[in-house]
């Protein structure tokens, strides 16, 4: 018998330190951001183009000789829902597009045979979506500061909205990519949920113009609080107070999270 004491050359080392993986998310989460830095024509720049097609359609062609719009010139109010926008479409787009293309391809076993826990990979997954969501929000931000001659009211809750966006959508992508099994029923989900729920969210008008039922059914759209806290960051009006705003988008994130950490410890419709 060997002594207990021997070392075991066969036993991969614990990269573990605590209770979390964190060599492990972390290579995930490089591996996510390096997949969509390897296109950034389409998933970097590409955005930003749209986002300037956006403020040249509405704002130099529907937009001339439209008067304020909450006081603030149309470029000043639209800029941060279109900001916004191109935010929350790029964070779903990148998780759910990196779950379904491993499902359909078959490789999605590398993702879960190392020891991850189901937090780990959503931390993983949700990385890469808010680092994408990042890069296009500052670059629009930049662009918009130089639009309007001045930067965000108030940086800081400018930046929780962006983040949270990012965390909501990149969660539904989970979701989406957990759900889907081809890219045609992803694409379904993309223009009959994230699309509409995008468009309709008060990010070419406020919602205050809005006949009822359409203004308080408005409310019940988290997209909206989001777009809303953008145009509360950059601009310093909005909709909605701030505080319900966050306690809504908030409460959205952990709700939708919850579900993506769920499905994926339980392995609900994981297999290629």
């Amino acid at each position: 018998m060997p002594p207990t004491d021997a070392p075991d050359y066969g036993r991969m080392p614990d990269r573990r330190f605590g209770r979390i993986n964190w060599l492990g998310t972390a290579t995930l989460a490089a591996r996510e951001i390096r997949r969509f830095m390897t296109v950034w024509q389409q998933t970097v720049l590409a955005p930003l183009i749209t986002a300037g097609l956006f403020v040249v359609v509405f704002v130099v062609a529907l937009g001339r000789g439209r008067g304020e719009v909450m006081g603030l010139p149309f470029v000043e109010f639209i800029g941060p829902g279109i900001l916004m926008m191109t935010v929350i479409q790029n964070g779903f787009a990148n998780s759910s597009s990196s779950l379904i293309s491993a499902k359909m391809q078959g490789n999605i076993i590398d993702t879960l045979m190392p020891p991850l826990s189901a937090a780990e990979i959503l931390a993983g997954y949700l990385a890469g979506s808010l680092v994408r969501a990042l890069m296009v929000a500052a670059a629009i931000s930049a662009g918009l500061a130089l639009v309007v001659g001045h930067g965000p009211a108030h940086p800081l809750l400018a930046l929780v909205y962006i983040v949270l966006g990012a965390l909501l959508l990149g969660g539904l992508g989970i979701l989406g990519g957990i759900i889907a099994q081809k890219f045609d029923q992803m694409a379904t989900l993309t223009n009959f949920v994230v699309t509409p729920l995008s468009f309709l969210s008060g990010t070419f008008y406020s919602v205050q113009a809005l006949p009822e039922p359409f203004r308080a059914l408005s409310h019940w759209n988290p997209i909206f609080y989001l777009i809303d806290g953008a145009r509360h960051g950059f601009a310093g009006v909005g909709d909605a107070p701030v505080l319900r705003g966050l306690a809504v988008s908030v409460v959205s994130v952990l709700a939708v999270n919850l579900l993506a950490w769920w499905w994926l410890r339980i392995g609900y419709r994981m297999k290629p």
